[in-house]
Parts: structure tokens; sequence; C-alpha cells
């Protein structure tokens, strides 16, 4: 804010043109990212994130496999609720910084998603479902091909779960690119429009 005073004492307050161009893209930034809907991605990935954790609790009463072994469904489940965290907050709190932090974190649920699909594939090829061998005393199939036909059920759950998280992530990073590009490029805080003023004229003293 600039204050200046003529000869007839008239006082001129002047706003900053550097706030009132940050302003307006503060403003500008917040509409944009909320076009994207920024929050309802943020929320499906945080209730996939819960499905994918709840639902691969049965894996812990059954042979553990790779998937288990090296914990997918728990490190994927959390960072599908921290990607979706950070989106929600994002709607809320629309800042450059915040746009950026979410885009990374939204690049990284990809890449973590993507390798959660392979292992499930790979884990689920190399445990295929035991076959049925009926034992002659309750004839019924033995323990392990229900056990093996349980995991692959919830494996397969949880492979479709992260596809649709990795769809999900990877349309909210197409989104949060395109908007961080359009400001990137976004005029100079310098280079404001003219400034407004505000007359205060002094009172006659006469």
């Amino acid at each position: 804010m600039a204050v200046s005073v003529s000869r007839d004492l008239t006082v001129r307050v002047l706003a900053d043109p550097n706030t009132l161009k940050l302003a307006e893209r503060q403003q500008a930034l917040k509409n944009a990212i909320q076009k994207g809907e920024p929050k309802c991605l943020g929320v499906s990935q945080v209730m996939l994130g819960l499905m994918v954790m709840s639902y691969s609790i049965p894996l812990l009463f059954t042979e553990f496999t790779e998937v288990v072994t090296l914990g997918v469904p728990w490190w994927s489940g959390l960072m599908f609720i921290t990607a979706g965290g950070i989106a929600i907050f994002l709607d809320k709190h629309c800042t450059m910084k915040i746009l950026q932090l979410c885009l990374m974190i939204s690049m990284v649920s990809v890449m973590l998603s993507v390798v959660a699909v392979i292992i499930y594939s790979v884990d689920m090829n190399k445990n295929p479902e035991e076959p049925c061998m009926k034992t002659t005393e309750y004839d019924r199939c033995d323990e392990k091909h229900y056990e093996t036909r349980l995991s692959r059920g919830v494996k397969s759950s949880l492979l479709v779960f992260t596809l649709a998280q990795t769809v999900i992530a990877a349309i909210l990073c197409v989104l949060l690119f395109r908007q961080r590009r359009s400001f990137v490029s976004y005029t100079p805080l310098g280079e404001a429009a003219p400034p407004t003023s505000t007359l205060l004229t002094s009172p006659d003293l006469n």
C-alpha cells in the first residue's frame, strides 16, 4: 500500500498492485482446481485405500505369499489414503505449493499402484488354485483347495481396487499438471494492472 499527498492536501491511498495480482491469481487457481473436483477424486482414493487394507485381512490367515510377505495391501492402501487426503485438503486450501505437493504424491501413487498390480499378477500366476482333492471321510475338498481359492479371490478383488486407484490417480495427475502448467506461465506479479486508488480529501480548515 502506498500513500501520496498532493499540494491541495488530497491524500491518495494506492492499493499494492502485487497484492491485488496475488489475490486474483489465488482466486483463479482455486476456481480452476474446484472445476476438476479433486475432492471427489480424493474421497474415492481414501475409500479405495480403506477397502484395500480391510479386504486384505483374510490373507493373514492363509499361506503367506509374495503379496503378504512384501506387505503390498498395506503400503499401497496407506499411499491411497495419503494421496486422497491431500487432494481433499487441496480443495479447501488452493495454493501453488499444495498443488505441487498433491501432484507429486499423486505421481508416486500411480507408480506404486503399477508396482502393486505387477506383484498381484505375478503372485496369482505363481500360486494357482489347488485342485479339489475330495476326502473319503467327509466327501469334500481338502483345506488347501479352499485356502488357495480364498486367497486368489481376495487378491483378485485387491487387484481390481488397485487398478481403479491407478486410473483415478492418473486422472488427478493430468488435471493438476494442466493447472500447474497454466499458472507457471502466468503473468509475473510485477506486471500488474494500474493500481486502484482511494481519494481522501482533507477537511476545509477555513
